[in-house]
């Protein structure tokens, strides 16, 4: 995965602080309306409570991730200027809610073109990528008359062929759980390799030692799922908010590229 795929929160002005709403929670504990600053936002676009976020009741903070969004809009669209400096924030925070869903298409479709049997997809799903890069690369009135939705249905068209044809590798029934509601779903231990679980309901799900290997995880809902011990070594498509947003410890495998989260060593006690 490229660096422009990362979030660089050095080289962004705390859009995500600003731009988006969230509501009171257990993953938030306040209630913050799109285009106004946290409560928590310094003057130089710092978090004031950055180390303590989780117990201060902002876990939604940590498991979040704009997938570099951030920083391209910040010093490519905006060229450096900052929301606090911009004349119409309103459009700054407007190409913020646009570009993020551009850059995760872009982080998908990067995974995708990775992926060994989906080789013949490969050329169509390059020349997808570029298509969407070129528009985050375009002006602002370019970017925010992007309709999102028909880009990510043309994308997912790509994505969904690509982890067929990847999953079809594993030998055996793959259970087909796309959309499942398994919220606190007994999973422990369970053969789930090579699964269909695009945008399955996985919220406080014990897969504790579970084979997810090659399973579509792909929207998946992990908040609080248990996957300590689990292998996830190459699930597709699992992102860095997912891995956040679980617990899991030492045993539990993940792929590369994705790191481990500090406060799962606590959680695997």
């Amino acid at each position: 995965m490229t660096d422009d795929l990362r979030a660089d929160c050095s080289n962004c002005f705390a859009l995500c602080c600003v731009a988006l709403p969230f509501t009171a929670s257990a993953d938030f504990a306040i209630t913050k309306n799109a285009g106004t600053p946290c409560r928590n936002l310094l003057a130089d676009h710092r978090c004031g409570i950055h180390a303590d976020l989780r117990a201060k009741g902002f876990p939604g903070c940590t498991v979040f991730d704009c997938f570099g969004a951030g920083q391209k809009v910040s010093q490519t669209t905006f060229g450096g200027v900052s929301w606090r400096e911009a004349g119409d924030r309103r459009r700054v925070f407007d190409a913020f809610t646009i570009m993020l869903p551009l850059h995760e298409l872009l982080w998908y479709l990067a995974q995708a073109r990775t992926l060994s049997p989906a080789r013949a997809l490969h050329d169509r799903i390059s020349a997808a990528y570029e298509q969407v890069e070129r528009i985050t690369l375009s002006t602002v009135d370019t970017l925010l008359a992007v309709d999102v939705p028909a880009r990510r249905k043309e994308v997912n068209e790509l994505l969904v062929k690509a982890s067929e044809l990847t999953r079809a590798t594993v030998k055996g029934k793959k259970p087909d759980r796309r959309g499942a509601d398994l919220m606190g779903a007994k999973l422990k231990g369970a053969a789930l390799a090579g699964a269909n679980l695009r945008s399955a309901y996985l919220i406080a799900a014990d897969l504790r030692g579970a084979d997810l290997r090659l399973a579509d995880v792909i929207g998946a809902d992990f908040r609080d799922a248990d996957l300590r011990g689990a292998d996830l070594t190459d699930a597709l498509f699992l992102t860095q908010s997912q891995v956040n947003a679980a617990r899991g410890d030492a045993a539990t495998r993940i792929p590369a590229g994705l790191s481990r989260p500090p406060h799962w060593s606590a959680a695997g006690k």
